[in-house]
């Protein structure tokens, strides 16, 4: 067995690693960057997203940031902890005061180390701007990285390669080094051209969560993830060893381990991140026909992840969004349409109940008490407009039009897991903690495979937890800190 030293020893090669990795070695470490996947497809999950950020300019994250996160950031807490750290955070609700279970310093940290952390990407070459999203209706702005996530990885990588930095592809990390309870000293990796490696030095783990590992999903999310799908590709490099190895030597565990961010998509499509996100604008039908839920009730970006969760509670984790010709008059309403597949359409809705494989009589009774229950009002689809059913259960609360111009159109809608919200515990340098809060020695995470998250997704902020807390990792790793 091959055995190599380094100073850090980063795991992943997504943008929480790459940032770990070009944040030490800008100071001088040797740095070892193990990668799952091929020089080829290297970054995970972070390859394929759009990398949305949830900033108000280049400067500034939005006003609800931290108040958000805090809000879904779990349900108990110590009451001393909530006491001490919470009640001068005036700007917080009630509910996050006594909901919060992460750390108020890292949620803290988490948000004020934001703008410098734009900048220092910017500094190294990666180009932002407030670029056209796929919601057509939302309640904050979002920063994009020109190139999506794969400019960041790529321009970092690049990066880290300039500054010395080691890759290992298609070199999986299976188990920690210890030397006592409370001190990692390297890991220990299978590599396909080159079996069994040994990495002496700190270790960062930034290898995401599990969403491409059926048993972990069976055991922490049940057994409906079986109707789950990953989100893009890169997602199923995914398989949880990261989590796995801290649990095994004693880390903490944080974040909602039975739950997962959910996004709609098409089954259909073979392509990364089939979205669908123009359900707001018809009914949702599971395979009885029958709506289950209200298709608007706020703006889309602030309430898909809910709506998708409840299409996965439906027969097989599926539903069927049903539209009528007058969703194309809404202005650039393919932006909330990303599939590569055509809609199912039909001249009538009997026609159309027969393609899509749910009962006709159903599907004509949903639609009829629908469109009976539609009211006048003012239609402003690119706003909250208020035009709600009424007497219908469950309601729709916005952009309530009948659907009577035909043909109608309908697509398949499940449940993608873009990510797992469980994962490990840390502080506000992004040092692993065990199970008693203490730090364990060399042991850094950064990206999903810190646990955040719980109950509802805070939109456009899993990007930024990756790039900050990866680059916090790869400083403190630099001072020593926790040696």
């Amino acid at each position: 067995m091959a055995e190599l030293n380094f100073d850090l020893v980063v795991v992943g090669c997504g943008v929480a690693g790459m940032s770990a990795a070009v944040a030490g070695a800008e100071r001088g470490l040797r740095v070892a960057v193990l990668e799952r996947a091929t020089r080829e497809e290297r970054g995970g999950q972070s390859r394929f997203t759009e990398a949305y950020l949830r900033m108000k300019s280049h400067e500034e994250v939005t006003d609800d940031f931290d108040t958000f996160l805090a809000e879904h950031s779990g349900y108990y807490q110590d009451p001393d902890f909530v006491a001490e750290s919470l009640r001068e955070r005036s700007a917080w609700s009630a509910q996050a005061r006594a909901a919060a279970a992460i750390d108020s310093s890292v949620i803290g940290t988490f948000a004020a180390c934001v703008p410098e952390t734009i900048d220092w990407l910017k500094g190294n070459g990666v180009k932002f701007d407030f670029l056209p999203t796929q919601f057509l209706t939302s309640t904050q702005p979002r920063l994009l990285p020109v190139g999506g996530g794969e400019a960041i990885v790529e321009t970092l990588a690049a990066r880290a390669e300039a500054l010395g930095a080691q890759f290992f592809y298609e070199t999986t990390a299976r188990t920690l080094i210890t030397d006592g309870l409370d001190t990692v000293t390297g890991l220990r990796a299978l590599s396909r051209e080159s079996g069994e490696l040994q990495f002496h030095g700190a270790v960062v783990l930034a290898s995401g969560g599990f969403e491409g590992n059926a048993e972990m999903l069976s055991r922490y999310l049940g057994p409906r993830s079986v109707f789950l799908r990953p989100v893009c590709k890169g997602a199923y490099y995914n398989r949880g060893e990261g989590i796995q190895m801290a649990l095994d030597i004693g880390a903490a565990a944080a974040g909602e381990y039975g739950s997962y961010h959910a996004e709609p998509v098409d089954p259909r499509s073979g392509i990364s991140e089939p979205s669908i996100f123009i359900f707001p604008y018809g009914v949702l039908v599971n395979q009885q026909g029958l709506r289950f839920t209200d298709e608007a009730p706020g703006t889309v970006d602030a309430w898909y992840e809910r709506v998708t969760r409840q299409i996965y509670l439906q027969s097989e984790g599926i539903a069927w969004v049903v539209l009528d010709q007058r969703v194309k008059d809404i202005p650039n309403y393919r932006l909330g349409i990303r599939t590569d597949q055509p809609a199912v359409e039909a001249a009538s809705l009997a026609e159309l109940a027969g393609k899509i494989g749910v009962p006709e009589t159903a599907l004509e009774d949903s639609v009829a008490r629908y469109n009976a229950a539609c009211r006048p009002g003012e239609y402003r689809p690119l706003q909250l407009d208020g035009l709600a059913t009424e007497g219908l259960q469950p309601p729709k609360s916005n952009w309530a039009l009948p659907l009577e111009r035909g043909p109608f159109m309908a697509y398949p809608i499940i449940s993608a897991n873009v990510f797992t919200f469980g994962g490990l515990k840390v502080d506000e340098q992004a040092q692993v903690v065990n199970s008693d809060g203490q730090p364990i020695a060399n042991l850094y995470a950064a990206g999903e495979t810190v646990g955040l998250y719980f109950g509802n997704y805070a939109g456009g902020t899993s990007v930024l937890k990756g790039l900050v807390f990866g680059r916090l990792a790869g400083h403190a790793v630099a001072a020593g800190r926790g040696r």
